[in-house]
């Protein structure tokens, strides 16, 4: 039985499968939970199971979930020890990190400088050198003013690059540049859309990698100066830089080249002295990783490294936010089988659109190495305010094919009636050849969907 140090109650910031996730996570660690809510989430599944739930505000994210004055004074009135943000906006946030710390609770993640500094891409790429992390040739820093050097700066780490807003993120504030007389409409046009959607004009410039695979290693480090990998996890199988399909380990990579990048992730996180959970995402080309982003937080899909390690990363997180050192060192993870994930989520399966609404049926895949990790239920109303994403759905086997077979029964298992889902099309993607054979890159889904540009 492990004796927690300072966490006796978690107030769990967030809503739909993350909550849920944490709740499991607190009620096996013997820890008394929160759920805070919105109006259109009383009937939440975390809210029911959970030992205290506070409302704090209308269903706009922005009145509810996002609102950090509510999340504090929730966390006051019901005297919690520490705030859980799941993932999304919150997890990623400097200031809310700090606002909590500063209120006299435990941020269960990194430190606030760690945030802010993997928050600014420019700062994140510096730090990453630094510690001798792969990088994409780029221009080491934001762009300045002078035209004729930016072209220059072009011409020097080769077309196609892409300039990329600093503070930015989901797809935003980038432009992709193949033609040299469109170089400066782009790096003002990816200007504008940083100011505008995340409040940084700063932008910087990156070669444009062609058939990149989107490879991401999972780190876990602590206080006392401990830091591991947990293997990597492939997350190519995307659409306008949303992922649809996850999967551990990345086909092709060999141990040698995982734990030698692994080891150069642990390293850096010793370097920077990271707190907690965290993802380092790589572009991956011939054989080589490009460091492109470190997200400070858990990660929808970090089931599918938990599923190949056995290492319950939410519970992790938890007790190293509580002070304690990892209960395991680099040479107790082992990567045995294979994991695929699913996103569910609450749309048409062909234009993408949402389709929010009552589940009026409800029935789930199981069996060995089938796992569910949803919120729903029969009965449930999927609220229009929100991310569609209603569940994942992860299968595990010994071998790839044989957890992209569970995966198909899986999902011809799946009951979801009274809204649209995008069953269908993970589906299809199950029996792709392509897919099936493994290494695709990121414009594999787009091109497979006839979106590509």
């Amino acid at each position: 039985m492990i004796v927690l140090n300072k966490i006796q109650k978690v107030l769990i910031a967030n809503r739909g499968e993350i909550a849920l996730r944490i709740l499991r996570a607190c009620k096996e660690l013997g820890i008394k939970t929160v759920a805070v809510y919105s109006t259109a989430d009383k009937d939440l599944k975390h809210v029911r199971l959970a030992d205290e739930a506070v409302c704090i505000g209308p269903p706009s994210s922005t009145d509810s979930y996002l609102n950090i004055p509510a999340l504090i004074s929730a966390a006051e009135v019901t005297h919690a020890d520490a705030i859980h943000p799941g993932y999304g906006f919150l997890s990623e946030s400097a200031d809310f990190a700090q606002r909590v710390e500063e209120s006299g609770f435990i941020f269960i993640g990194p430190r606030a400088e760690n945030i802010r500094v993997m928050g600014d891409k420019v700062a994140a790429i510096k730090a990453m050198q630094k510690s001798s992390v792969p990088c994409v040739p780029g221009s080491d820093g934001g762009l300045g003013t002078n035209d004729i050097e930016n072209i220059e700066l072009a011409r020097n780490i080769g077309l196609p690059i892409i300039i990329k807003a600093s503070g930015g993120g989901g797809g935003r504030g980038m432009q992709v540049v193949e033609k040299e007389e469109n170089l400066l409409a782009a790096i003002e046009l990816a200007k504008t859309e940083g100011l505008s959607f995340f409040g940084n004009a700063e932008v910087y410039m990156e070669k444009f990698l062609t058939t990149p695979r989107h490879v991401e290693i999972q780190i876990l480090a602590d206080e006392h100066g401990n830091a591991v990998h947990l293997g990597e996890r492939d997350c190519s199988m995307q659409r306008r830089h949303q992922k649809v399909v996850e999967e551990a380990p990345a086909p092709g990579i060999t141990p040698e080249l995982r734990n030698k990048i692994g080891a150069v992730c642990a390293d850096a996180c010793k370097a920077i002295n990271y707190r907690g959970a965290g993802t380092f995402e790589f572009l991956f080309e011939n054989d080589e990783f490009y460091f492109i982003e470190m997200n400070t937080r858990v990660q929808v899909e970090h089931p599918v490294t938990e599923m190949i390690t056995g290492i319950d990363i939410v519970r992790e997180q938890i007790l190293i936010a509580d002070g304690q050192p990892l209960s395991f060192s680099q040479d107790e993870v082992e990567i045995k089988g294979y994991a695929i994930e699913c996103r569910i989520n609450a749309e048409d399966p062909n234009n993408f659109m949402p389709s929010p609404g009552k589940i009026t049926q409800y029935h789930v895949a199981g069996g060995l190495g089938v796992r569910v990790d949803s919120h729903v239920y029969n009965g449930y109303t999927v609220p229009p305010y929100y991310d569609s994403m209603i569940g994942k759905l992860i299968t595990f086997a010994d071998t790839r094919l044989g957890a992209i077979i569970k995966m198909q029964n899986a999902l011809d298992e799946m009951v979801i009636d009274g809204i649209k889902t995008n069953i269908p099309l993970q589906a299809r993607i199950m029996k792709d050849k392509t897919f099936r054979q493994g290494g695709m890159n990121i414009h594999y889904l787009e091109k497979m969907l006839g979106e590509s540009q």
